[in-house]
């Protein structure tokens, strides 16, 4: 069995969510997301893409509902004991599955809380499961209720992001050797996963991000490779991932040469990243963390070229991305705490000069603070 944490720690996780369901008068929790499977139980698997759910009862008993690829799934991976499997056919409606199981254990007139927020409830299935418990029993919206609970890190949780930290370290090291005049971004790429899995690290929640010339200015993936010029610009926002955690970096590599406004830019980001360290306080709302931010952007003049938030949390999340909840922007009130893990990326992308600098890394809050768990500095690299 590929459990990768003890039975103690998912019976304390799921003690918790109890707890949380009691204080919000829950009868129930209909969990969708598979984050949140993961972090109960155990559970991996890319399943999510259709209707899957998972039943946690008052009482602390757990069903699963999913297709019959997940059967042994579950059963290698988690600590579920009861598995339903929904058939495949043209009228198949798994939500009445899912009834069956509540009606089963007494949810008629129940007030259950779900995860509508989840990339595997589609509109179309969460039509599909309003239709199937109406009139049956009261649905809550609780999409942040097992989210909350994850964003402060367990000893063990941390033991996995800083292993993941190492591996982003591993990854930047192989672009940091290949990016040069001439190099393939294909090359680079290669290397800095291979480095990841070479390392026992897994697959991201989103691809590897890397772009150059015009294309540095972008931060979201994209198909298709070049070749760097004599004089170039390299943008890669990528992440090592361990046991599904992960740790964050982001760099702009200036190829041949720094150009004034590279040197100009990056000065800006650097000091944009102390501030941003030091608004970062445990018992502070994190909104504080992007008024540094903007702040400092604002006031050397890079108003037009930042972003409007500038990171997130980081944790255990699958596909389609691995940002995870809270985020920094104006006047999010969510404070920080000790032992929670986020991403700091000062972004900066001036298309009238078509220039980039972008650089970030993933930060443990601490008692006082905040401590970046990467080894690598924030110098502006030239290759």
């Amino acid at each position: 069995m590929a459990l990768h944490f003890t039975r103690q720690e998912f019976a304390e996780r799921i003690s918790r969510t109890l707890a949380s369901m009691a204080r919000e008068n829950l009868d129930g929790l209909l969990i969708f997301r598979q984050e949140s499977m993961y972090y109960l139980t155990g559970f991996d698997s890319f399943g999510y893409v259709f209707f899957q759910c998972l039943y946690l009862s008052r009482d602390g008993r757990l069903t699963l509902l999913t297709r019959a690829p997940d059967l042994r799934q579950a059963q290698h991976t988690s600590i579920i004991e009861e598995i339903r499997i929904w058939v495949d056919h043209p009228e198949a409606d798994p939500a009445l599955a899912l009834r069956d199981i509540l009606e089963a254990d007494g949810c008629q007139d129940r007030r259950l809380g779900v995860e509508f927020e989840a990339y595997g409830l589609t509109a179309a299935n969460g039509r599909k499961l309003e239709a199937a418990l109406a009139g049956f029993c009261e649905l809550v919206d609780a999409s942040g209720l097992i989210s909350r609970l994850r964003v402060v890190k367990s000893a063990a949780e941390l033991a996995y992001v800083q292993k993941a930290a190492e591996l982003a370290d591993e990854a930047l090291a192989e672009a940091h050797r290949l990016a040069g005049p001439g190099a393939f971004e294909g090359d680079i790429l290669a290397a800095m996963q291979g480095a990841v899995f070479r390392g026992g690290g897994d697959y991201p929640g989103n691809e590897f991000i890397i772009g150059s010339g015009r294309d540095a200015l972008l931060c979201r993936y994209f198909s298709g490779r070049r070749r760097l010029d004599a004089k170039d610009q390299l943008t890669i926002e990528f992440a090592g991932v361990y046991r599904h955690y992960h740790a964050a970096l982001m760099r702009t590599i200036p190829i041949g040469e720094a150009t004034p406004r590279h040197i100009e830019m990056h000065k800006v980001c650097l000091e944009a990243m102390q501030a941003c360290m030091a608004a970062l306080k445990p018992g502070r709302p994190i909104g504080e963390v992007f008024d540094a931010y903007a702040r400092v952007c604002d006031q050397a003049g890079m108003k037009a070229h930042r972003l409007n938030a500038t990171g997130y949390s980081l944790g255990t999340t699958f596909a389609p991305n691995w940002m995870d909840w809270p985020m920094f922007y104006h006047a999010n009130p969510a404070e920080a705490q000790p032992d929670m893990v986020f991403f700091l990326h000062m972004i900066l992308m001036d298309s009238h000069s078509n220039s980039a600098m972008c650089f970030g890394h993933t930060v443990q809050v601490t008692d006082d603070g905040c401590v970046a768990l990467s080894k690598m500095p924030l110098d502006l690299v030239v290759r």
